[in-house]
């Protein structure tokens, strides 16, 4: 028995107060602001720093991405925004009308990953329409990441700050 207790303790559903949640929530923001349209930041600092071949190749990789995430979103981008619309309503529902702990968490989670998935698809589709490169492409991938961190800052605020409303409501002891 003390195994299976040892596993449900580790596996709680209680996401609030589970460590796990925590862990993922600052990995998730901290690689959410580090890859900006699929591209590290560094690269961005060392072709600014740089210029020549890392600018080049800088502005290779964006390319590559936005053109990926563009034909993505024109083949398939109604039925991906359908479906994202149908989870995040799902976990809202679950969440805050049914109160499942559980569903709480990863709509947290979820809804503002996608809107920095709105932020990314609206900066490539910048990129595309007014042919950026150089120096004006650095300073919108900055930017872009900029967004990107002041969108994490008010999820983990919000997060945290009802995570431990919910941890107060429910007690530390279930």
């Amino acid at each position: 028995m003390d195994l299976v207790d040892t596993l449900v303790e580790l596996i709680d559903l209680r996401s609030f107060s589970n460590l796990w949640f925590w862990i993922a929530l600052a990995v998730m923001w901290s690689s959410a602001s580090h890859w900006v349209l699929g591209v590290p930041i560094d690269m961005v600092y060392r072709a600014k720093r740089h210029g020549g071949q890392a600018e080049q190749d800088l502005e290779d990789v964006v390319r590559g991405n936005v053109n990926r995430l563009m034909y993505i979103m024109q083949v398939s981008g109604a039925w991906l925004l359908a479906l994202v619309c149908f989870v995040l309503s799902g976990l809202l529902v679950l969440g805050f009308f049914y109160h499942v702990e559980f569903a709480q968490a990863a709509f947290l989670l979820a809804f503002p990953l996608s809107l920095v998935g709105v932020l990314t698809r609206a900066t490539a589709g910048r990129i595309v329409r007014d042919g950026i490169s150089g120096t004006e492409l650095q300073q919108v991938l900055v930017r872009c990441r900029l967004y990107i961190q002041m969108i994490g800052t008010v999820s983990i605020f919000v997060t945290a700050m009802w995570g431990m409303y919910q941890n107060l409501q429910l007690g530390f002891l279930g």
